[in-house]
C-alpha cells in the first residue's frame, strides 16, 4: 500500500475523511496499487467458475471501480459488457484500461438506471459499502436489471478465525470506521464484517433469488473443512428449489 505507486498515509487520511464518492475519486489513480483491489487469483477463480455455465449474453459489473471485473465479464459474455460505479474518478481509470466496446455508466447501485437488460451481474468487494439495512433494496435493484433466469455472482471469503492476526486487524479496521462515522460527516461506509453470511443469503432469497454456493478451488479449506472461498450465484426468477449448496 505504501509503495511509491500507492497512496501515502496523508492521502489515505484525506480520503478516509471524505465521503465515499469523493474518497474513491481521490484514491482512483492509485487504487490498483492498494490491497483494496480484488486480487488476481480471486478474479481468475471466478472467471473459471463462470466459464462452466457460459456463454452469457449481456453482463454488468456492479460497482466496477477501475474495471478489473470487466475482464471477467469479457471472458464469459458474448454480448455487451457494462460497468457501473458512482465514482467518476474510478470510471475514468476503468476507461483507460478498457476498450470502447465496454459501456461505463456513472450511477448509484441502489438506483440502477437499467431495465431487465442483463443475463449476468458480477460484483467484487462492493458489499462492504452497504449497510445491512440497505441490502434488501440493493438486491431488489440487481434482480430488476436481470432477465428471467439471469445470475448475480460474487465471491465471498471465509472470515478469519478469532485466534488469527487477520481477525483482529479486520475487527480493528471496522471499529475505527465506526468511530469515524460516529464523529465525522459525511460518513464513509466501508466495513469488512458488516453482515453475517447467513443473513446475506436470506436477503438474496427474499429478493426473489435462488442461491447456489460453489467452492472456489485453489484457496484451500479451513481446519473445520469449510472452504476458504466461495462463489455465490443467485439465480433470478421462480424455481422449485429453495437453494442448493455445492461442496
Amino acid at each position: 500500500m505504501f509503495s511509491p505507486e500507492g497512496p501515502t498515509l496523508r492521502e489515505l487520511a484525506v480520503q478516509a475523511l471524505s465521503s465515499v464518492e469523493r474518497g474513491y475519486d481521490l484514491l482512483a489513480p492509485k487504487f490498483d496499487h492498494t490491497p483494496f483491489r480484488t486480487p488476481g487469483p480471486v478474479l481468475d477463480a471466478v472467471a473459471a467458475a463462470l466459464r462452466r455455465t457460459a456463454p452469457y449474453e449481456d453482463g454488468l459489473d456492479l460497482c466496477c471501480g477501475t474495471g478489473a471485473g470487466l475482464d471477467v465479464l469479457a471472458e464469459v459474455c458474448r454480448g455487451s459488457v457494462t460497468g457501473v460505479d458512482f465514482s467518476a474518478g474510478m470510471l475514468a481509470e476503468a476507461r483507460g484500461r478498457t476498450g470502447a466496446s465496454v459501456r461505463l455508466v456513472r450511477a448509484d447501485a441502489r438506483a440502477l438506471p437499467f431495465g431487465p437488460a442483463f443475463d449476468l451481474v458480477v460484483s467484487f468487494g462492493a458489499l462492504g459499502h452497504f449497510l445491512p439495512r440497505e441490502l434488501p433494496g440493493l438486491f431488489a435493484q440487481v434482480h430488476s436489471v436481470l432477465r428471467p433466469g439471469g445470475r448475480f455472482a460474487f465471491p465471498v471469503m471465509a472470515p478469519p478465525r478469532p485466534s488469527s492476526l487477520g481477525y483482529w486487524m479486520l475487527l480493528g479496521f471496522d471499529m475505527v470506521m465506526r468511530v469515524r462515522n460516529a464523529v465525522w460527516r459525511p460518513p464513509f461506509v466501508m466495513y469488512y464484517r458488516a453482515v453475517r453470511f447467513g443473513d446475506l443469503l436470506r436477503e438474496l432469497e427474499r429478493a426473489g433469488f435462488v442461491v447456489d454456493l460453489h467452492t472456489l478451488p485453489g484457496f484451500g479449506r479451513r481446519p473445520d473443512g469449510s472452504p476458504r472461498a466461495r462463489l455465490v450465484v443467485a439465480r433470478s426468477g421462480p424455481h422449485p428449489a429453495v437453494g442448493t449448496v455445492h461442496p
